[in-house]
C-alpha cells in the first residue's frame, strides 16, 4: 500500500538556506531517500518551498478565488513529502519515526486512494 509522509517543520529555521542547518538537514534527507530507495520502497517525494510562495485557490459558496500564502495560518508548514509503498500502516510509522526532522515537527502518515 503506498503512503504519503507529510512533513510539517517551523520553516523559519531555514532562512539561511545553503547554511551549515540547512546542508545538514539535506544530508539527513538524502540518506533517508537513498535507504528508502535501496529497499525499493520509494514512489515520489519533493521538498517544497516557503509557504511565502504559495497560492491557494478557494472556492466559496460556487465562486473561486485566489489567496496568498498557504491553505493554513499554522506554526508549522507544510515542507515536503515521501510517497513509499509499504506492507501496511505500521512499516509506514516506522519509516516517519525515521524521517529527519531538523527541530521539533511532525509527520503526518495518509494512505493513498489506490487507482487514482
Amino acid at each position: 500500500m503506498q503512503y504519503a509522509l507529510l512533513i510539517y517543520e517551523d520553516e523559519s529555521q531555514y532562512r539561511d538556506e545553503g547554511g551549515r542547518a540547512w546542508q545538514a538537514i539535506i544530508e539527513a534527507h538524502r540518506a533517508f531517500a537513498g535507504e528508502l530507495a535501496q529497499k525499493g520502497l520509494l514512489k515520489g517525494g519533493a521538498g517544497l518551498k516557503t509557504g511565502a510562495t504559495a497560492t491557494t485557490v478557494r472556492k466559496t459558496r460556487g465562486q473561486y478565488g485566489l489567496h496568498d500564502g498557504p491553505f493554513a495560518e499554522a506554526k508549522e508548514q507544510l515542507g515536503g513529502f515521501y510517497l513509499i509503498e509499504v506492507a501496511d500502516l505500521d512499516a509506514a510509522l516506522a519509516w516517519a519515526r525515521k524521517l529527519p526532522l531538523s527541530g521539533d515537527g511532525s509527520v503526518e502518515v495518509r494512505p493513498v486512494i489506490e487507482g487514482t
